[in-house]
């Protein structure tokens, strides 16, 4: 028995971690098809037409809705000696890429944005201690590391402003690593031997600016605490809203300093770029592909006549092909 089935557009990806081949999780399946999951590659999850895909097909034919994982289950599954019968063979006539706006339901915080208005007179930006502390953001390399090692006093300006603030940290976090030796080195020790989650290299084992700047603010912040009351500048857990002992997030940042929560976002396009030595950066959309998808299936007459019979009660008239698209039966012979 022959089953031809045409298909458009049919979607190649999937942005839900976990398999449709398991129960759905009391949560729900995550969702990893958010700007900030696809700089994973893991999550940039590509998809071709299996033996379970085309067995899903043939139960939707029939008019079964369930997860296949379900149907195979029952006792009655129609197709449970048929299945090792079941050979199959896609022949796409095209596959593209293309732009696609992925709509997240469940809400996503936007990694660079936040709401409300900014708390310029937050005590952490006002306070007697407050010039003395970010002034540390605006130390070069050198200095940096003679306050680290040196304890050298701070005599830098920085305005006391959430934006400069954050501002002056992305830029920080552009600056090239450094080879870890000499003073980058000593300094890197330092922190390793003080802070139990400082880290502070990449995978050349170079040593990362805004890691050290960062530790250094916590550094500045225990020097001061001889001198000053520096709770106003600490969260209840003890350490600066929005940035750690390697780095900063710029709306856990931005959530304390502003009169609003975090922004949400509901969707964004399903887009990964990424950096490939030799051949520069590579950006990767949402595939979709289009063309014919032949079954066989190794049955007698009897069998083939009763399924097809099956198939035409059902009525079944389209249906996806894995995620999305449009697909059809285009022909059965028997």
């Amino acid at each position: 028995m022959k089953i031809q089935i045409k298909y458009e557009s049919s979607w190649r990806n999937s942005f839900l971690d976990g398999s449709n081949n398991e129960p759905l999780p009391s949560s729900g399946r995550k969702f990893v098809g958010s700007m900030t999951s696809l700089k994973t590659k893991e999550n940039y999850i590509s998809r071709t037409v299996t033996h379970d895909t085309v067995m899903g097909v043939l139960n939707r034919l029939l008019g079964d809705q369930r997860k296949l994982y379900q149907a195979r289950e029952q006792e009655d599954y129609y197709f449970q000696e048929i299945e090792p019968l079941v050979t199959f063979k896609d022949q796409p006539d095209y596959v593209n890429q293309e732009m696609t706006y992925i709509r997240n339901i469940s809400g996503s915080e936007d990694q660079n944005s936040y709401t409300g208005m900014i708390k310029v007179d937050d005590p952490i930006f006002c306070s007697d201690y407050s010039e003395q502390l970010w002034g540390i953001l605006a130390l070069g390399l050198d200095d940096l590391f003679d306050f680290i090692l040196n304890g050298k006093k701070v005599e830098q300006k920085m305005v006391h402003n959430p934006l400069v603030i954050i501002s002056r940290l992305e830029e920080l976090f552009k600056l090239k690593p450094v080879l870890n030796e000499g003073k980058v080195s000593e300094s890197f020790h330092f922190f390793k031997n003080k802070y139990e989650k400082f880290n502070g290299l990449n995978r050349n084992e170079e040593a990362l600016p805004i890691s050290l700047y960062c530790s250094a603010l916590y550094l500045q912040l225990e020097r001061l605490s001889n001198h000053f009351d520096v709770s106003s500048a600490k969260t209840k857990a003890g350490g600066l809203s929005g940035i750690s002992n390697n780095g900063f997030t710029k709306k856990d940042f931005m959530a304390r300093y502003t009169s609003g929560e975090k922004k949400k976002i509901w969707g964004n396009p399903y887009i990964r770029k990424e950096k490939i030595k030799g051949i520069g950066e590579v950006t990767s959309l949402m595939e979709k592909a289009g063309g014919t998808l032949n079954i066989d299936l190794a049955v007698d007459r009897e069998t083939a006549m009763d399924f097809k019979d099956k198939i035409e009660n059902a009525g079944v008239s389209s249906f996806y092909l894995g995620k999305k698209g449009l697909a059809y039966v285009s022909d059965i012979r028997i």
